[in-house]
């Protein structure tokens, strides 16, 4: 069977859950490494118990969002437009939008290296540093941001492109390679007992990680050049202004949800960093663990989207309509049971990273509240996906501005004011409810203008 008839079995012609499960299942892995990584970072820096390390790589990571926005604007939008000229039989064109989503997140990668460099310090400290975390919080995001930011980027930009073309199972692999080497380096770099860089250290062993990714998946590409439909030949540089406008429009929802999130999550930690370190440190763990449901939902919608994008553009709507309810049906699933789970076993959760009393009574409470968000939050992605599988910009947008950015900061300062601390983290399960309503009336009002089509 050759890689055309293959991927058009995937999509075309194999039962609709087994397709799902095809595509999403590597999708799903691929997020779950991503998030051990990142887990680990905060794992084996609270080892070293001292809440001004934990708050730093907290802080970082609102300015590492901003990489997955640059990636999502090139990456997504590139993967939506890839999988519909696949759906179009139209090869050719998706070797011209994979080269230019490539090197459109490459000079927006290197762009955003550069101006973080230069303006590091407001950054940080707009992120919510302090003066007792800048120091910690520099060191860990020059490594990761300066010196990585272009891997980072590309290995996520990559991984969606190979989705697209349904070759889920290898994008898996290289996000693995770099997760699995980042995991094993951790300990080696941050703990006192080896290396002892600290944050830092968690620093390096993020952007090298990042790096083994990267190289695999341009490895991967070269060796399978004949058979692949993701070309990085420069040649085709010269249907960017045929392609770009249509990538950047697609992908813009996702990287402003992405962008929004950085400002969003920014206020918060500096409402929190009112208070105390420790609560800084105790949200820094809830948001690893909150990343559980989050980056499982963000999987099933990966792997969702070129199964959506090429029967829409095939005009498949009736499989293209029960491969999304599957999903959505899977997200849930998955985000009930963690939502069960995380009420009841809150604490022990949280001593799993630190030991300082004072940071798990905050994470306690935090974690309880903030989880009431997941079941709304594993629908509205798969929903902003559709919309962007469709081409309908506008709706996944709205979507998008409503989750992060119009509600959530006027709520933060008036529930701040009505109930110190604990307001902040009541925004998010009221802000999704919100969004999911809204995303539920866009696609429904969507479903009949397609039928009526």
């Amino acid at each position: 069977m050759t890689a055309e008839e293959k991927r058009a079995e995937i999509f075309e012609s194999m039962p609709v859950r087994r397709a799902v499960c095809k595509q999403i299942i590597p999708a799903i892995a691929s997020q779950m490494i991503a998030l051990i990584y990142n887990m680990a970072d905060t794992y084996f820096v609270g080892m070293m118990n001292d809440p001004n390390q934990t708050a730093a790589v907290t802080v970082v990571a609102s300015a590492f969002l901003m990489m997955t926005a640059l990636s999502n604007l090139f990456g997504v939008g590139g993967a939506s437009l890839i999988a519909g000229a696949l759906g179009q039989k139209n090869p050719n064109r998706a070797k011209e939008i994979s080269a230019v989503s490539f090197y459109g997140g490459f000079a927006g990668a290197v762009l955003f290296s550069l101006l973080f460099f230069m303006f590091a310090s407001p950054i940080l400290y707009l992120c919510g540093a302090t003066d007792s975390t800048f120091e910690a919080a520099f060191g860990y995001a020059q490594l990761v941001i300066v010196f990585g930011g272009c891997a980072t980027i590309l290995n996520m930009l990559l991984a969606s492109l190979l989705r697209a073309e349904g070759s889920a199972a290898h994008a898996f692999i290289g996000v693995s390679l770099g997760g699995i080497a980042n995991i094993i380096m951790d300990p080696l770099f941050i703990l006192p007992q080896f290396l002892g860089y600290g944050a830092a250290g968690a620093g390096i062993a993020t952007a090298l990680g990042n790096l083994i990714s990267t190289l695999y998946f341009l490895g991967y590409i070269a060796f399978k050049r004949r058979t692949t439909v993701i070309s990085l030949h420069i040649r085709n540089l010269k249907f960017t202004c045929r392609h770009i406008r249509n990538i950047m429009a697609i992908g813009l929802p996702s990287a402003v949800q992405y962008a929004l999130t950085v400002a969003a999550v920014s206020l918060l930690l500096n409402f929190v960093s009112r208070y105390a370190t420790e609560a800084v440190a105790g949200l820094g763990i809830v948001r690893k663990l909150d990343l559980l449901p989050l980056y499982f939902s963000i999987g099933v919608s990966n792997g969702l989207l070129p199964l959506l994008a090429y029967n829409h553009a095939a005009n498949n709507h009736q499989r293209r309509h029960e491969a999304f309810v599957f999903g959505c049906l899977v997200s849930l699933g998955f985000s009930l049971l963690c939502l069960i789970v995380y009420e009841a076993f809150a604490p022990y959760l949280i001593g799993l990273f630190i030991k300082d009393s004072a940071t798990i009574a905050y994470g306690t409470v935090f974690l309880r509240i903030m989880v009431t968000a997941m079941p709304m939050m594993s629908l509205c992605y798969p929903m902003i996906v559709q919309f962007q599988a469709l081409g309908k910009a506008r709706e996944s947008l709205i979507c998008s501005v409503l989750r992060k950015g119009v509600l959530d900061v006027p709520l933060l300062f008036i529930l701040n004011g009505l109930i110190p601390l604990y307001g902040c983290l009541m925004v998010q399960p009221i802000v999704d409810t919100i969004a999911f309503i809204v995303a539920l009336v866009l696609y429904k009002r969507l479903n009949r203008s397609i039928d009526r089509n």
